[in-house]
């Protein structure tokens, strides 16, 4: 009975760190159709952020998403998000990996998902935002020294259009209304871009609808339950 508890014990301790470390617990899990991946704070890429920022580290989303893509049981992942963007190359990568999921995948904006964040949000098959959430579209920018201004300016050039065809791949927004967003000057004040609030980014088409968590579970509940339905139909003829 000791050793039982010693046991348990123990399993919790291990779980309470992995919650710590990657903000869910040891993928896979048994029994569990729908898994649900946090992207929060700054997204952390080859450089490692100042310690006293939040963030969300690739090399912890990564292996995450493996995991999903091979568990069987998992039929559907939620990604909340609430993040101030970041490291451009790891945000883009994580996106493309929740695109290429085969598991029915649906994205949560809450609080916001700015900058990279905007490709994290159209990633899944639906997309929903908070009706308080917020979506800031801006080009990409760097600081610091630049080295060869032509050369950067045209890596600069190729990253931001990989960036536009992923968005206007993964949503309904057109690529003028992106530009046009992604260009302006009315709204931010030391910047270009733009901010949208809730219902606008419905409007604009970047995301499907606005609701929250109970709305993304049962969208995803819906869409597992369409695929057991299509399934049985298959088995039945």
């Amino acid at each position: 009975m000791e050793n039982k508890k010693n046991k348990d014990e123990s399993k919790n301790k291990d779980m309470i760190e992995d919650i710590k470390q990657l903000g869910t617990p040891n993928l896979p899990f048994e029994n569990k159709e729908i898994q649900c991946i946090s992207i929060i704070g700054e997204i952390e890429g080859h450089m490692m952020s100042a310690p006293q920022k939040k963030t969300t580290k690739y090399e912890h989303i990564i292996p995450q998403l493996y995991a999903i893509e091979e568990n069987p049981n998992v039929k559907g992942v939620l990604i909340i998000l609430n993040t101030v963007g970041g490291d451009v190359e790891a945000g883009l990568a994580i996106s493309e990996l929740i695109n290429s999921l085969s598991k029915h995948t649906v994205t949560l904006v809450l609080g916001g998902s700015h900058s990279i964040g905007v490709p994290l949000a159209t990633s899944g098959d639906y997309s929903f935002i908070a009706p308080t959430a917020t979506m800031t579209i801006h080009p990409i920018r760097m600081n610091g020294l630049v080295i060869g201004v032509s050369e950067t300016f045209e890596y600069f050039r190729k990253m931001q259009q990989r960036i536009t065809d992923f968005i206007t791949r993964t949503s309904n927004i057109d690529k003028e209304n992106l530009n046009k967003l992604m260009n302006s000057r009315d709204e931010l004040v030391n910047d270009v871009g733009s901010v949208l609030i809730g219902k606008e980014a419905v409007e604009y088409d970047l995301i499907n609808e606005v609701g929250g968590l109970k709305d993304a579970i049962q969208y995803l509940k819906n869409l597992i339950s369409d695929e057991k339905s299509d399934e049985n139909s298959q088995e039945n003829k």
